[in-house]
């Protein structure tokens, strides 16, 4: 399993459908700030409340010049329901065979209740303009991740 990449690495630049189908690379946003998050799982609590956080704070996003980007292991299918439950307003992406989630080393071993499997561990990136990693928020906490995102943007 990689290890996860840190500050000062470029970023792996991947291809992931989004919630309608349409693949959407990181490179499509070269010369913009990007917020690229991992997240468990589509419509869990912990998840709703990181996404709905995100949309709530739009407009912060927009005026510090980032794109948000968020990444699972769902189906499109699943992820636009997602998306029209919840009327988030940035874009989502489908990982369903985990490859770039094991690509920036965040697709790792968890337990539940004595049961171990595999899934993203809820990390965000910040990525600047020419590619670079500049921030990396590991196990970040759902109602947490805005202020930390928002406040490392701002720097």
């Amino acid at each position: 399993m990689p290890k996860p990449f840190d500050v000062g690495d470029l970023a792996p630049d991947f291809t992931l459908p989004d919630y309608d189908g349409n693949p959407v690379a990181l490179s499509d946003f070269r010369g913009k700030t990007i917020v690229l998050f991992f997240y468990p799982k589509a419509d869990t609590p912990g998840c709703t409340t990181q996404a709905c956080g995100v949309r709530d704070h739009s407009a912060d996003y927009e005026k510090l010049d980032a794109v948000v980007l968020g990444v699972s292991p769902d189906a499109p299918a699943k992820i636009k329901k997602f998306v029209d439950k919840h009327e988030l307003n940035f874009t989502l992406l489908g990982d369903e065979d985990h490859a770039v989630a094991e690509k920036y080393g965040v697709w790792v071993e968890k337990s539940m209740y004595g049961r171990k499997y595999y899934g993203n561990e809820r990390t965000t990136f910040v990525i600047d303009s020419a590619g670079k990693i500049t921030h990396v928020f590991p196990k970040v906490k759902p109602g947490e991740h805005d202020a930390k995102v928002l406040a490392a943007l701002a720097e």
